[in-house]
C-alpha cells in the first residue's frame, strides 16, 4: 500500500490506492478545496489521478506557480465547450496553452466576430457557476478515432490518426461535452473563475497555408480576478507604450513594405542608436574587447562546415555568384573563427576577445515580423571569446559583471538567467555537450548567479546562458546569451600552440550583451515610453523664446550649448510659448529652457522639465553645467529629482 511523501518531508502511509484529492482531504478540508492538481515525483497530475505505489506529492494550489498551466489548460476546454454551445455546428481542433494565456482553433462556416466572442464569454460564466465536475477517461485510439468521426469531429479524427497505433487516448469530459486532451485540468469548472476572450484571428489548419483557414480564438486565464486586472492594465499600458506608435511620434524610424522586414533610420531613430552604440563600444574598450568588421556575403562550404548549413538553412538568405552558393550570414561566429585563424596563436595570447557589431540576416517568416522586436536585417552587439577550457569560468565571471553593470546603465536592475541544455537537433557528441554542460555551471555558481533550467533550448553547437530584463511594466525580455562552445572552432580548423607545444582547439564562448540592436531599441523606448533618460535622448534641450525681442539671444543660447556638447534645438517660431512647450512636451524633451526679456537681460534662461517642474532663471553656464554633469552620469543626477 502506498506510503506518500510530502514536500515537508512527513510521510503518509494508506491501506489502499488513493487518488490525489483523497490525500488533500486527508491533511484538512482546506486543502482538498483548493487543491487544483498534483505534482507525483515531479510529473503535474490531475486530483482524481489514482497513486498506486510509494511516491512523492506535492498538492498544487493557485500559489504554485504551476497552477496557471492547468487553469489555463483547462480554460482552453472551457471555451471549446462554450463555442459548441453556442454554434453546436462548430468543429474543434487544437487549443494550447501560450504565455499570458491560451487559444483554441474552430472549423466554422464563416469567421467569428467581436459579438461571437461576448456570447462565448457569457456561456464559459454559465458553465463555471454550474461546476460541472471534469472527468478523464481512456478509449484505445482506433475505437477513439471512429467516436470523434461518429460526431463530425473530423479535425479531431484526424489528430488521433496521427497517434501510433495501440495507444491509449485520453479524453477529458465536462457536462455532456468531451474533448481529447493530455491534460491535467482542474477538478470542476468552477475553479476557472478569472479569464476574459483576448481577440480574434484566422489560422490555417496545422500552420499550412494550403490547408483551410480556422477561427482562432484568443483568451487568457488567471488564477484570480486581481491578477486578471492586473495584466489588463499591463496591456493597456503596453498598447501606451508600443514602440511603433512612439517611433512615429518622436521620429525614430520606419518600415515600409519595399524593405520588409528592415528598418528605416531617421535623424532622431539614429541619434538614439549612436549613443547606445557609442556607450556599448567604449566598455568593451575597457575590458580589452578588439572590434573588428567581417564580411556579409560567406560561401556556402563554410556553412556546411559549422553545420548551419545542415541546422539553420530554412534561415538563411542564399545568393549565387558564378555558380557559386552564398549566404548573407545569420550570424557573426563563423567570420570571427577566421579571423582568429589569421596567425598562429599560443596559449599566451588567450583568453582573445574580439567584437564585432555584426549586420545579419535571417529569413523570418513575415508573419512573424513585429515592428523592431522581429526583424529580417538586423545588428547585433556580438563578441566571441577564444579561450582554454580552463579560462572559461574566469571569463564568465567577468561577463556576468560587464553585462549586469551595462544593463543597470540602461535602468534594468532585474535580470534573471535561464541555462539551456543540449537540444534534440545538435552538433557533437554527448560526452563533449557533457563537459560544456558541467563548465558552464561551474561558471554561473562562480559569478554568483541563480539560474532556472531551460531543458532543451540550448544552440544546436552548445548550452547558453539567458539573461531575461524585467522592465517597468513588469515584462521580461530576453536579450543577452552566453553559450560555450567546443564544436564550431574545430570544425573550421582553429588551433593555438599549447604550454607544452602541442596543437589544442581553443573554446569559444558567444557572448552578446544587447542582442540584436533594433530589439533592444524598441525594449529601451517602450521601458521608457519615449521618455529617455537625457544621455540617450534624441534631443536633449530645446530653446525657446517668448517674441521675436529674445530671437538673437535663443540663437546665441542654443549654439554655446551646442558647442558644449548638448543636443540641442531652438524653436523660434511665431507661435505662443505655452503652444511650443506642450509641443515639446509631447516630443518628450527632457528640457525646455525659456527666454524672454528678463532671461535676455540676466543671460540666464528659465529652465522647464518635461514633467513640468519649474526650475527657475538658471545663468547660461550653469545650464550647460547641470546638463553636461547629467549627461555624464547617465541620468543619476537629474535635475528632474
Amino acid at each position: 500500500m502506498p506510503v506518500i511523501t510530502l514536500p515537508d518531508g512527513s510521510q503518509r502511509p494508506f491501506d489502499r490506492p488513493v487518488t490525489v484529492a483523497d490525500v488533500a482531504a486527508s491533511i484538512g478540508p482546506g486543502l482538498a478545496k483548493a487543491a487544483l492538481a498534483g505534482r507525483i515525483d515531479g510529473r503535474l497530475v490531475d486530483t482524481s489521478f489514482l497513486i498506486e505505489t510509494d511516491a512523492a506529492l506535492a498538492i498544487v494550489t493557485d500559489k504554485d506557480p504551476a497552477a496557471l498551466e492547468v487553469i489555463r489548460h483547462s480554460t482552453a476546454h472551457l471555451l471549446a465547450q462554450a463555442v459548441q454551445a453556442v454554434y453546436p455546428k462548430a468543429q474543434v481542433t487544437i487549443g494550447p496553452v501560450v504565455e499570458d494565456g491560451f487559444f483554441y482553433d474552430f472549423a466554422f462556416e464563416r469567421p467569428f466576430t467581436p459579438e461571437d466572442l461576448e456570447k462565448f464569454e457569457a456561456k464559459m460564466k454559465e458553465l463555471v457557476a454550474a461546476n460541472l465536475p471534469i472527468t478523464r477517461r481512456v478509449l484505445p485510439r482506433d475505437e477513439a478515432v471512429k467516436l470523434f468521426k461518429s460526431m463530425g469531429e473530423y479535425y479531431k479524427a484526424e489528430i488521433i490518426a496521427s497517434i501510433p497505433s495501440g495507444e491509449d487516448i485520453s479524453l477529458y469530459g465536462q457536462g455532456d461535452w468531451f474533448d481529447l486532451c493530455r491534460g491535467p485540468h482542474v477538478p470542476s469548472t468552477g475553479k476557472l473563475k478569472a479569464f476574459k476572450l483576448m481577440k480574434l484571428a484566422g489560422a490555417y489548419w496545422r500552420g499550412d497555408s494550403k490547408n483551410e483557414m480556422l477561427q482562432r480564438v484568443y483568451g487568457t486565464a488567471w488564477t484570480n480576478e486581481k491578477d486578471l486586472k492586473d495584466y489588463l492594465t499591463r496591456l493597456e499600458e503596453a498598447e501606451k507604450r508600443d514602440h511603433r506608435r512612439i517611433g512615429r511620434e518622436l521620429d525614430l524610424f520606419h518600415q515600409q513594405e519595399e524593405a520588409v522586414g528592415s528598418v528605416f533610420w531617421h535623424p532622431n531613430g539614429w541619434t538614439l542608436w549612436r549613443e547606445v552604440e557609442r556607450y556599448v563600444r567604449a566598455r568593451l574598450k575597457e575590458v580589452d574587447y578588439r572590434e573588428f568588421k567581417t564580411p556579409q556575403l560567406l560561401d556556402r562550404s563554410l556553412w556546411e562546415k559549422t553545420g548551419h548549413w545542415a541546422n539553420y538553412r530554412e534561415h538563411m538568405f542564399i545568393a549565387e555568384s558564378e555558380n557559386r552558393a552564398l549566404a548573407l550570414k545569420p550570424m557573426n561566429c563563423p567570420g570571427h573563427v577566421l579571423v582568429f585563424k589569421q596567425g598562429m596563436k599560443s596559449y599566451r595570447d588567450l583568453p582573445l576577445r574580439f567584437a564585432e557589431f555584426g549586420s545579419c540576416h535571417r529569413n523570418e517568416p513575415s508573419g512573424a515580423l513585429h515592428g523592431l522586436m522581429r526583424v529580417r536585417a538586423f545588428t547585433q552587439d556580438d563578441a566571441h571569446i577564444f579561450c582554454t577550457e580552463e579560462q572559461i569560468n574566469s571569463e564568465t565571471v567577468k561577463f556576468c559583471a560587464l553585462l549586469t553593470s551595462i544593463y543597470a546603465e540602461f535602468g534594468f536592475t532585474d535580470v534573471r538567467v535561464k541555462f539551456s541544455d543540449r537540444p534534440a537537433k545538435r552538433a557533437g557528441t554527448d560526452d563533449v555537450w557533457d563537459r560544456a554542460e558541467a563548465a558552464l555551471k561551474a561558471a554561473v555558481a562562480s559569478a554568483g548567479l541563480a539560474y532556472i533550467p531551460n531543458p532543451g533550448e540550448g544552440a544546436f553547437y552548445g548550452p547558453k546562458l539567458e539573461f531575461v530584463l524585467k522592465d517597468t511594466i513588469g515584462r521580461d525580455w530576453q536579450c543577452g546569451t552566453l553559450q560555450v562552445d567546443y564544436f564550431i572552432p574545430g570544425s573550421l580548423g582553429a588551433e593555438y600552440v599549447a604550454e607544452d607545444g602541442s596543437r589544442k582547439v581553443p573554446v569559444m564562448l558567444h557572448r552578446a550583451i544587447l542582442g540584436s540592436f533594433e530589439r533592444f531599441l524598441a525594449i529601451l523606448i517602450e521601458h521608457y515610453a519615449g521618455k529617455f533618460p537625457v544621455w540617450l535622448s534624441p534631443v536633449q534641450a530645446v530653446v525657446l523664446n517668448i517674441t521675436e525681442r529674445q530671437a538673437d539671444f535663443a540663437r546665441e543660447c542654443t549654439e554655446y550649448l551646442k558647442n558644449q556638447g548638448v543636443r540641442v534645438e531652438s524653436d523660434l517660431r511665431n507661435e505662443k510659448v505655452g503652444f511650443k512647450i506642450r509641443e515639446h512636451t509631447l516630443r518628450r524633451v527632457p528640457y525646455l529652457l525659456v527666454a524672454g526679456d528678463r532671461e535676455v537681460e540676466s543671460h540666464s534662461l528659465a529652465v522647464r522639465t518635461r514633467a513640468g517642474k519649474d526650475l527657475g532663471a538658471v545663468s547660461l553656464e550653469k545650464v550647460a553645467a547641470l546638463l553636461l554633469s547629467e549627461i555624464a552620469s547617465r541620468g543619476r543626477n537629474s535635475l528632474e529629482d
